[in-house]
């Protein structure tokens, strides 16, 4: 029994119920006994009373008044009873919000911005950029973010030890590094405001190689973020000293491919290029970066793609940010996208009347569907409860028609037992006859009362049914408004959607070196670069064969360069499309000279033509046949003449070379070797006949 409920230790809203359960049927059966009690005093349940089946004594009948009164009361209570339960609910609901709260993901960034190098001009965006990149994160909800500003060899260490002690138990890490950094051989260093950089060795003792700072974050559950605006044209490598010759030191930073799951690495330019500083108070890339990356629900992939379209568009393309790792199938995004409002569902303005209706039903007497039709005047449960309350009324009747009948029958035949007069007989006759036609009538009026809730049933039934075929079809109706809303909006955006596709496959790198070309498209394009910058005149077949080779060699002598020729190689690709102009002179054949970049031929003028030399001269007047004794004096090398013949022979050969423009024996004789290998067809007429002559008389004269 309740009345002995004891509540034992347990959760708090238990306890209230059996609390308020115990207190409502003690208070009831309480009140119920007393008044029970004054009603047996007062005959009140006595044998006038019409009970079903008639046979109920005052014991018998006290639990059924307990019940009557604790369901005429139970509507009251349980309208209390729910308000409690819907208070509970919302305790509940704000209890479930609250834990979803807590269990948020947690997030910390660590921003660095080296702007004051010591040996080295000073950078004048990092700081601005590091600043705004931490109220970026900070506005994003991020639980710390920690902003350090030109630090040293020794701070830069302490920096990342710290955060990577915060990493431990976080969810999302970023570290954001604005400065200086280098390439050397390869792995990609960050350089402290405090150092030299002498030679290429101190490098590995003043510098954090970026797998110190992936270090730092590798704790880390779900993302690891880093983001490096450090591919500034280096200026240590200008006066850096090589400890061996080989040693590489290139442009911007080295492509890089995390071996960590779930780690990305963006660099401000591709690898191998140099990042612009900005004309303004930001580089072009924290500016993009304030704009995407902390979009609510957006994807770091679709992110840093309109991160890349921002900086391409502000460079005239100049620069180009690249990502490199590789995230899983579902979005990854460093804020949450905004929870949607859950839509308000329509309240049913019928479903306090449908359940009062039902526990109508389950007591169905008339005082319950008098208050029911009290409390809802209108309404098709209210035709329904008055429907029944009229059935109760009629079954009444019926009763109270059977009884006066019975009573009737039974004065009737103590009538005639005792011989009572025939006008009294007669009389009780009449009055039975009349109490037989009440009683049919009264079973017609139960009959058709019975009839119109059966009608009345039918109706609620097919009304029901139509209520929920018709907010079938609006449901279906809606289906397919929304299906046709989504498939407009998704042709609408279906060509965005291939352009953030289209952007968003730049960001993430293949496993393989599939973003090479191939050997033979890269021979191809190196030939033709040669050929662009005046270097190559063979063909552009994809064989690198001697031929270009020779040309690469032209290029690297012309360029200052030190390409390797032997094989063609994208390092080679790349310096030649860094040339914007002719780098090779411009070689012409024989009767051609150069015009700008094209060979145009040369014209002489008239009684002139072109000699071995590319030049326009006057030709020679061929020399008649002389005796092969002749010929052999003129080939032979001529002897010393004596003192006076000398003399004379100067005198002579002065005044030739006043008559003919400065020629002697020795000029002459010195141009024939050189333009004709030893033979006089070289010679101007003039000094073939002055050869000639002192061939034979040892005279210059002709």
């Amino acid at each position: 029994m309740l009345h002995g409920f004891k509540a034992k230790a347990g959760p708090v809203h238990m306890r209230v119920l059996r609390t308020f359960f115990g207190r409502h049927l003690r208070k009831s059966m309480g009140e119920l006994h007393q008044k029970v009690l004054a009603g047996a005093r007062s005959g009140l349940w006595g044998s006038s009373t019409v009970w079903v089946g008639s046979s109920l004594t005052t014991e018998s009948r006290y639990p059924v008044m307990l019940l009557q009164y604790n369901l005429a009361g139970f509507d009251h209570r349980l309208a209390g009873l729910m308000a409690f339960f819907r208070s509970l609910l919302l305790v509940l609901a704000f209890l479930a919000a609250t834990a979803v709260a807590a269990h948020a993901d947690k997030r910390v960034a660590l921003v660095i911005g080296n702007s004051a190098y010591k040996n080295v001009n000073r950078l004048k965006n990092p700081a601005n950029d590091a600043a705004a990149i931490v109220a970026v994160f900070k506005a994003a909800g991020f639980d710390s973010v920690d902003l350090r500003q030109d630090l040293n060899v020794v701070e830069m260490r302490r920096a990342l030890r710290e955060f990577g002690n915060k990493t431990r138990d976080a969810d999302v890490a970023v570290i954001y590094y604005a400065g200086h950094g280098i390439e050397l051989d390869g792995t990609n260093y960050l350089i402290p405001i405090d150092a030299t950089l002498e030679t290429d060795t101190d490098v590995l003792d003043e510098t954090f190689p970026l797998d110190r700072v992936l270090f730092a974050v590798e704790s880390a559950k779900q993302l690891r973020l880093i983001i490096l605006d450090a591919c500034r044209d280096n200026p240590f490598a200008k006066t850096m000293k090589r400890t061996i010759g080989s040693r590489g030191i290139g442009r911007g930073l080295a492509k890089v491919e995390p071996s960590s799951p779930n780690t990305m690495i963006a660099f401000a330019a591709k690898a191998g290029s140099t990042a612009s500083d900005g004309d303004g108070k930001n580089s072009p890339f924290a500016l993009a970066l304030v704009d995407h990356l902390t979009k609510p629900g957006l994807d770091l992939r679709k992110a840093f793609g309109f991160v890349r379209d921002d900086v391409l568009k502000a460079t005239s393309n100049a620069q180009e940010p690249f990502v490199y790792g590789s995230l899983g199938g579902n979005d990854v995004t460093l804020v949450p996208a905004a929870t949607a409002p859950a839509a308000a569902t329509p309240v049913d303005q019928d479903a306090t009347m449908r359940r009062d209706y039902e526990f109508a039903l389950q007591i169905a007497t008339k005082p319950v569907w008098d208050a029911f039709v009290e409390k809802y005047p209108s309404g098709f449960f209210t035709a329904l409860a008055k429907a029944h309350r009229d059935k109760l009324a009629a079954e009444a009747a019926r009763i109270e028609a059977t009884n006066k009948a019975k009573a009737a029958q039974e004065e009737q035949t103590r009538l005639a037992i005792e011989g009572a007069k025939a006008a009294e007989q007669a009389k009780a006759a009449e009055q039975a006859k009349a109490a037989e036609k009440a009683r049919v009538a009264a079973e017609l009026a139960n009959k058709a009362e019975a009839a119109k809730v059966a009608e009345a049933e039918r109706a609620k039934t097919a009304a029901i049914a139509k209520a929920a075929e018709e907010a079938k079809v609006a449901e279906a109706a809606r289906v397919k408004t929304a299906e046709a809303a989504k498939a407009a909006a998704d042709m609408k955006t279906a060509p965005e959607q291939r352009a953030i596709d289209d952007k968003v496959a730049t960001l993430t790198p293949p496993a393989d070196k599939s973003d090479q070309p191939a050997a033979v498209d890269l021979t191809r394009s190196l030939q033709a670069e040669l050929r662009r910058v005046g270097c190559n005149t063979g063909a552009i077949d994809g064989n690198w064969n001697t031929a270009a080779q020779k040309a690469l060699d032209l290029f690297n002598k012309h360029a200052g360069l030190k390409l390797d020729v032997k094989i063609a190689s994208v390092d080679a690709l790349d310096a030649v499309k860094s040339k914007a102009g002719r780098i090779c002179p411009l070689i012409c054949e024989l009767g051609y000279r150069a015009d700008g970049d094209r060979c145009a031929k040369t014209s002489c003028n008239a009684g002139y033509r072109i000699n071995d030399a590319n030049e326009c001269e006057r030709p020679q007047q061929r020399e008649k046949p002389q005796a092969k004794g002749g010929e052999k004096q003129i080939q032979d090398k001529p002897k010393p003449a004596s003192g006076s013949e000398s003399r004379s022979g100067d005198g002579s050969g002065a005044a030739a070379a006043a008559a003919g423009g400065g020629c002697s024996y020795e000029a002459c004789l010195a141009r024939c070797v050189r333009n004709t290998g030893g033979g006089g067809s070289g010679c101007s007429p003039y000094c073939s006949s002055v050869l000639r002559n002192f061939a034979l008389t040892r005279r210059c004269s002709p």
